[in-house]
């Protein structure tokens, strides 16, 4: 894993061949919703502090591109011609990969309402009104717990749980944080992301707490969990889901048979 969190690497990390980006990808939608949400507190910000009468007007659509895939995004407008969006201004067609990794970060449980207030004043940066600020995370705050509390399906056949390492700057100085990862194959057939949990660090027993709350959730049993070689993991699930099958990742089982290869055979191997 490499310091810089890249969301391109995340995806191949999670499940390689597997369509988590793009436009119809899982990680795309969750930017798109908390981007429109950020959006409605802006333009209702907007008309709190407008001088003259003034209410919606439907919304405008474009094509926005992000490290993860494109969505359309709706903007909201305004009857008077006078809002100008900030977060994704008028003429802007891209999202930056720090504001990316910013709103997918915040969809995480374990961040504070401090931790998500700072994200979004990194995201706006320093020509907003602090106003704007709260006004943003109010309306944000009420979309992420409904997400993280949302209750889950009974069964999965598939379930693969895996910590992305990244690091990032906390008063001052610059940290290591495990965000814990997962990705479903539900009933249907179709990915569902399940959950993203932020820690200091990777562990077994961090791993027991997130299995907790996935049962908590609704989840009552697991056909196979597909994880990587980390010590006391599949003790952890079979914990929680006794009769679930463990599934060493094939990415980890090849770089773990490496180490038995001598190096000059390592490339024909």
């Amino acid at each position: 894993m490499t310091n810089k969190f890249n969301f391109n690497d995340a995806v191949k990390d999670l499940q390689a061949g597997k369509n988590l980006n793009g436009k119809d990808g899982v990680l795309t939608s969750l930017i798109k919703q908390l981007t429109e949400v950020a959006l409605q507190a802006e333009i209702e910000q907007h008309q709190d502090n407008d001088q003259q009468p003034n209410r919606k007007n439907g919304s405008r659509t474009k094509t926005v591109k992000s490290a993860v895939g494109s969505f359309e995004l709706n903007t909201p407008r305004d009857r008077s011609g006078s809002f100008e969006p900030q977060l994704v201004k008028k003429n802007q067609t891209t999202l930056s990969d720090e504001i990316d990794e910013k709103i997918l970060s915040m969809f995480s449980m374990g961040m504070s309402y401090r931790d998500i207030h700072k994200h979004i004043e990194d995201m706006y940066g320093m020509n907003v009104a602090t106003g704007m600020i709260s006004a943003v995370t109010d309306k944000l705050i009420p979309e992420l717990k409904a997400w993280q509390q949302r209750p889950l399906d009974s069964h999965y056949p598939i379930v693969w749980l895996d910590a992305i390492h990244y690091k990032v700057k906390e008063d001052g100085r610059y940290i290591s944080k495990a965000v814990y990862t997962l990705l479903a194959l539900n009933m249907q057939g179709k990915k569902e992301v399940l959950g993203l949990h932020l820690s200091e660090n990777e562990g077994a027993n961090y791993w027991l707490s997130v299995l907790t709350d996935l049962n908590n959730r609704g989840v009552k049993d697991i056909l196979i969990a597909c994880v990587d070689g980390l010590t006391g993991f599949p003790e952890a699930i079979a914990t929680i889901f006794p009769e679930t099958e463990t599934q060493l990742c094939v990415i980890h089982q090849i770089r773990n048979s490496m180490k038995y290869v001598a190096s000059k055979n390592q490339k024909a191997f």
